[in-house]
Order: C-alpha cells, then sequence, then structure tokens
C-alpha cells in the first residue's frame, strides 16, 4: 500500500534500524521504545489485520520475535499483537512487538479486566466458534 509507514520501510523509502530481513519479514527497533530492545516484526505482504495475511506469510513472525527477545537478553518480556484502533492498532499493518519487560517502570504496562463467567453462555459460546472452526 502506498501511503503505509512499514511497507515505506520495507521498500527503503524510510529509513530503520533493521535488526532482520527475509524474504517474508523485516524486523526493526522501535522508534517510540517501551524499553531497551522494543522491536517490531512486520509481514512484507501488506494487510491491516492478522486475518488478511496469507497463514504461509505469518509463519517467521514469532520466531523471528524470539530470536530478538534472546539477541537483547530479554528475561521478561511481552509479545503484542493488535488488531484494529479499538484494540490499539495505531499503523494499519501488522506487526508484532517484542517489549522487553525488565522492570515494573520499562516495557508494557496493563489491566486484565476479567469478567464473572456465566457457564451457560460461556458453552453456547464454544459451541458456536468450534462450529466455525
Amino acid at each position: 500500500m502506498a501511503a503505509c509507514i512499514f511497507c515505506k520501510i520495507i521498500k527503503g523509502e524510510v529509513s530503520a534500524l533493521k535488526l532482520f530481513e527475509s524474504e517474508k519479514v523485516f524486523a526493526f527497533l522501535d522508534i517510540q521504545p517501551l524499553s531497551r530492545g522494543h522491536a517490531l516484526v512486520i509481514p512484507k505482504f501488506h494487510g491491516e489485520k492478522l486475518h488478511d495475511i496469507p497463514d504461509d506469510q505469518l509463519a517467521e513472525l514469532l520466531p523471528v520475535a524470539k530470536k530478538i527477545a534472546m539477541a537483547c537478553g530479554a528475561v521478561d518480556y511481552n509479545i503484542l499483537q493488535n488488531n484494529g484502533k479499538l484494540a490499539h492498532q495505531f499503523v494499519p499493518h501488522v506487526h508484532v512487538h517484542m517489549i522487553p519487560k525488565p522492570n515494573e517502570q520499562e516495557g508494557l504496562g496493563f489491566s486484565w479486566p476479567a469478567q464473572q463467567t456465566d457457564m451457560a453462555k460461556l458453552k453456547a459460546l464454544h459451541a458456536e466458534i468450534k462450529a466455525k472452526m
């Protein structure tokens, strides 16, 4: 996509601190890091959301994120992938964040607002989703 900043990075039109590149993925340091070593791994195939990317183009994302975590010495870290504005996706191109969590102040911080479970509704949802798999 012509206006996509990540597509421009892949094409070399916008500079990035590249960590890794293959036929299918490109990885680079985040320019607004949450911690030392915060990196992004992106598929070269443009798609806004995970379901827009063919499975074969996704295969290297997590292995590369793992290699970056190991290379930067991260002991605790988050692997994050958001889909859509409400889910906090700011760049409309699939990307995986590898965010080291060296202490309580640096890295990703978030809350987990768990809800009470209605088991009958949960079982109905289970059946609905499973039927579509």
